[in-house]
């Protein structure tokens, strides 16, 4: 559902494209329906969100310490820094989803609080009602909805971002 019909312009070549409004325009536009307070929907629950996931990562990192990885620069040492990759990618996967699976209950609070405007609905409005709700309709699992594509995503973003870096500064960056 789009709140806000496209408009008509040109691409690089000069043919006609329809544009979505930007990012500025449907601000203005969230303005003019619920006033400035319409576009901090959902920041609490987020920035609950945000910090739990920080002190889990905090905690983890206490309770499981990395090991002492030892540096790794010619480049004769290839499987070496490899394995030194995918083991520093790993422990930083099993953290990343640890803090994910615990956090994820307010990301799903701070995204139905914002997704209502476009239904105009008034369903979720703080953190404690909107986990009343949740848990009344859909029970503990509806806290979790959307977790595994969720996780997916990191730990495809993860290991793809860490490796590609790896290959970059093995192959491409001289020392």
């Amino acid at each position: 559902h789009e709140p806000m019909p496209p408009t008509i312009g040109t691409n690089v070549l000069g043919r006609k494209v329809l544009y979505l409004p930007s990012f500025f325009t449907y601000a203005k536009y969230i303005v003019q329906v619920d006033g400035k307070i319409g576009l901090f929907r959902g920041l609490s629950p987020r920035l609950m969100s945000n910090a739990l996931s920080t002190v889990t990562r905090g905690s983890m990192k206490k309770v499981f310490p990395p090991d002492e990885i030892e540096q790794v620069s010619n480049k004769d040492d290839m499987k070496t820094s490899l394995k030194k990759v995918v083991k520093e990618t790993s422990y930083e996967m099993m953290m990343q989803c640890v803090s994910r699976m615990l956090a994820h209950p307010l990301h799903v609070i701070s995204m139905r609080c914002m997704v209502q405007f476009v239904g105009r609905e008034a369903k979720y409005s703080g953190v404690l009602s909107s986990i009343g709700k949740i848990f009344k309709e859909e029970g503990l699992l509806g806290f979790f909805v959307g977790l595994i594509p969720h996780l997916l995503g990191d730990v495809v973003f993860l290991w793809g971002c860490n490796l590609l870096a790896h290959f970059i500064n093995a192959y491409l960056v001289d020392d």
